[in-house]
């Protein structure tokens, strides 16, 4: 039976809680008479100058009203057993393109977690589907101005909407975007298109659908399904050829003019993906509304070429001598040949070897570098020339840890590789860094930008 009011974890010294003797294992009830659901309940009710805070003691015994005077953006230093105070809400859908049930068993079980929560979108930026929500959680979006929130919508096809996220409700939820659109709550939107299911003319009613609610939906990506070796039972997906990449970016590109000149901005954008497929090359950064869409793939090898080639023109080059790998994913292999290639020009004597890493543990049909593991880097890497060292992005290990997918250790694998690896922050600044053996490890925009390398 789930206990009443929130666990305390902790409390941070010196703060409001603190002096009032709030200690782990308490409980948090309610703030001024309102129980508390989330950490938006909690950081809206805490605003106030005055407020009446109920606390379970730890023995569950007594009931203390603490009556509390404090300034409006004062914190009472209380802290949560989770970010959001709540339990996470999981995923009630049974997508056709889902990438978690096309993983291998045996992994760690935070990797088999489908989280389908509004409340991390607004926080984290992850999308979602809409479907495990009732109409108070989008009136609560509202009241808390939670935004933006990232929509999965796939498509705007009701039936067909049903029939990929196996939902019955799936298609129902998408009235919620007209209430959001009608709060003027910002949104993003992303398409996972799939082969012969929601592409082609599917996609250009969902494109036409969509742009109705520009510029509150202020950006839609479109990325192609990413599909395993584990797909056994799972229901048959076809993978992307040329054809269908560049027929994808005529249509994207036709609409992106439409919505630049109706509202300003491009709106639609295609993911790095589909120009690899369809070899054609990236588009401008212009194009890409202040890489709005970054964390879906769009504009990541752009954002990656400018960064990498402004600082490389800035720099005074010199005769120093260095010999260094990196190991990408296939991805992204094109474009680090061909501006690493560009070095030489300035840094004749150092040496750089782009090594392509075949994704073995997922299939082949996965390019991206932080799907890449452990032991894929060691088999394909052992007995190569690795330089004075290895260079790997920070996506390629979990967020807190030097772990890769697999479960292997950073230290395992440079052990194994008998190399030093160097884990490279996302930006084209920190790579030429790190290639040039500098000490320097932010951009050039003063910012952490992410991308596959």
């Amino acid at each position: 039976m789930k206990k009443e009011g929130h666990l305390i974890c902790g409390v941070i010294p010196d703060s409001i809680a603190w002096e009032l003797g709030i200690s782990d294992g308490d409980r948090l009830l309610s703030i001024n008479g309102e129980k508390i659901k989330d950490i938006f309940d909690y950081q809206y009710l805490i605003e106030e100058e005055y407020i009446e805070v109920d606390i379970l003691n730890s023995d569950g015994t007594e009931i203390c009203t603490y009556e509390i005077e404090k300034d409006p953006d004062e914190d009472l230093g209380l802290i949560f057993e989770s970010g959001i105070i709540d339990d996470y809400r999981s995923c009630t859908n049974k997508c056709i393109f889902c990438f978690i049930d096309q993983m291998p068993p045996g992994m760690r079980d935070t990797l088999y977690f489908k989280d389908d929560d509004s409340r991390l979108s607004f926080l984290q930026g992850n999308y979602i589907t809409m479907t495990n929500m009732k109409e108070e959680d989008f009136d609560r979006i509202i009241r808390f101005n939670l935004a933006p929130i990232n929509i999965s919508v796939q498509t705007t096809n009701p039936e067909l909407r049903v029939k990929m996220l196996n939902n019955r409700f799936a298609g129902k939820v998408l009235k919620y975007i007209d209430k959001l659109y009608e709060a003027s709550v910002p949104m993003n939107g992303q398409i996972v298109l799939c082969k012969g299911y929601n592409d082609k003319d599917e996609l250009k009613r969902t494109i036409e659908d969509l742009l109705k609610f520009a510029p509150v939906m202020r950006s839609v990506s479109v990325v192609p399904s990413g599909v395993t070796k584990f797909r056994e039972g799972l229901c048959p997906l076809e993978p992307f050829d040329k054809e269908d990449a560049i027929e994808t970016i005529d249509m994207i590109e036709k609409y992106q003019k439409i919505a630049m000149d109706k509202f300003g901005i491009h709106f639609i954008h295609a993911s790095d993906e589909w120009y690899i497929l369809a070899e054609r090359e990236f588009p401008k950064e212009e194009s890409y509304d202040d890489y709005i869409q970054l964390e879906n793939g769009v504009g990541m090898m752009r954002l990656l070429i400018d960064e990498f080639t402004e600082h490389l023109d800035k720099i005074k080059g010199d005769d120093r001598k260095r010999r260094v790998s990196v190991a990408t994913g296939k991805l992204a292999y094109p474009t680090l040949v061909q501006i690493t290639g560009k070095i030489k020009d300035k840094f004749p004597n150092v040496e750089v070897y782009v090594y392509l890493i075949k994704n073995y543990y997922f299939g082949e049909t996965i390019t991206v570098s932080g799907l890449i593991t452990g032991g894929d880097l060691v088999s394909q890497l052992k007995g190569k020339e690795l330089g004075d060292e290895l260079l790997i992005p920070g996506n390629m290990l979990k967020a807190d840890e030097n772990i890769f997918l697999d479960d292997l250790t950073l230290d395992i694998v440079e052990s194994d590789l008998q190399t030093n690896i160097n884990v490279v922050k996302s930006s084209g600044v920190c790579l030429l860094e790190s290639i040039l053996g500098n000490n320097i490890i932010t951009d050039n925009k003063g910012t952490e930008n992410k991308y596959e390398l």
